[in-house]
Order: C-alpha cells, then structure tokens, then sequence
C-alpha cells in the first residue's frame, strides 16, 4: 500500500487516501493546475495541494460536500460540473479529474469533450461492471448485481450507467481520445489497500483508472 509522506502536517493531508486516488495522484505533475470535477470532500486536491503543490480547483454539486472543502482551504465551487465546465476557456487546467463519477453523467461524451478542451490531460475512473462478482451475481440471482463497488439497488441507485473496461475503450475510439495510460486495480472495502490487476483485468478489477488526452 502506498503511504502518505509521514511529516507535521494537518490531519487532512497527513491521512492516507484511497488507493485509487494514490494512483490518479500519481499523475498529476508536480505544480500542475488541477479541477477536479465532482470533487466530494476534497479528499483529493487536499492531498494534491499540500504533497504536490497544485493549483487546484474543484466543483461539487453537495452543499454540504463544498462546506467541508472550504473548511479544509480548498477553492471549491457548487454546482453541476455539466454546466460549470461550459465558463472555463482551453486549456484552462494542466488536468482534469473525473474520479469515479462518470457512471453518473446523463451525457458522458459531451462532458468528456469539455473536459479535453479545458484540460490538457484528463483522469476518469469508474466501476468495472465486468467485474466476476458482478456477472455471478447476474448468472446465479438474475437480479440487478449489488457489490462494494455498485452498493446500491436498482430503484435507489445514483448510477445511470454500466461501464466495463472494454466499454470506455471502445467509447475512446468512437469519441476520438487518446488513452495515454491505463489501470485496472482492485481494493479492499474501505479503500486503504489495493493492487493492480495484470491478469485478466476485465474479469478480476472492480476499478479502472485510465489518463487521456486529445487525439491530434
């Protein structure tokens, strides 16, 4: 597992986040100006802003969610990351990160686009629904699969959309982006520990990170 640095320095920054955001942080330059788009609690750019410097950004549409962004001294704004990426001219930020999120978006190839344009390089990651678990459960219940990764039920569930790794890429190749970078990774339930999966990524990673940018 990766660690935090260990130094004196605020709760915040000195906890260790998530195992997929260590790998997403892992490719954010040093200094880079960085959005992150449905940012959260800022667990995120707060580790970015105090290890790497960054010049960091976040939209949040949960009132309460930006409240406790601000209270850890990030620039956060509420609203919906669909519209607010629309005010920001090209190229405004070095990266742009939609971190397990885009299972939610209503028109994922528009907010894409946007984020290309703004971004030089931009992060997505979201839920393997390829995953074994989540296909068991479909073969043995033939019911709506209910996992760590996917905890909700049919009728109550904030994900409008199912995304397997060979999903997004195909989506790449119709949409016309390039992916610079590519991992599939699995963790345990809270998210402190996690390894890259090799072998078999479609069926055995409940996470997919993956680093694109413009095809030119």
């Amino acid at each position: 597992m990766v660690q935090a640095p260990k130094a004196d320095t605020p709760a915040v920054a000195r906890a260790t986040i998530r195992y997929d955001l260590q790998m997403v942080a892992g490719w954010v330059p040093h200094g880079a100006r960085v959005l992150g788009l449905g940012c959260g609690e800022g667990e995120l750019l707060a580790y970015l802003k105090h290890y790497k410097a960054v010049r960091c950004t976040g939209i949040e549409i949960d009132e309460a969610r930006v409240a406790t962004c601000i209270e850890k001294g990030l620039s956060v704004l509420q609203g919906d990351i669909n519209t607010e990426v629309l005010d920001y001219p090209d190229e405004s930020f070095d990266v742009v990160i939609l971190a397990q999120t885009l299972q939610q978006i209503y028109a994922p190839d528009q907010l894409i686009h946007q984020m290309l344009r703004i971004g030089k390089r931009c992060v997505v990651s979201f839920p393997n629904f390829s995953h074994w678990r989540v296909r068991l459960q479909l073969l043995m219940k033939g019911r709506a699969p209910v996992t760590k990764q996917l905890p909700y039920q049919w009728y109550d569930t904030p994900n409008i959309r199912v995304i397997s790794l060979k999903d997004f890429r195909r989506f790449a190749r119709q949409v016309g982006f390039r992916i610079y970078k590519e991992v599939a990774i699995a963790m345990n339930q809270d998210g402190t520990y996690g390894q890259n999966i090799r072998l078999w990524p479609d069926l055995r990673a409940s996470y997919g990170l993956f680093l694109i940018g413009r095809a030119y």
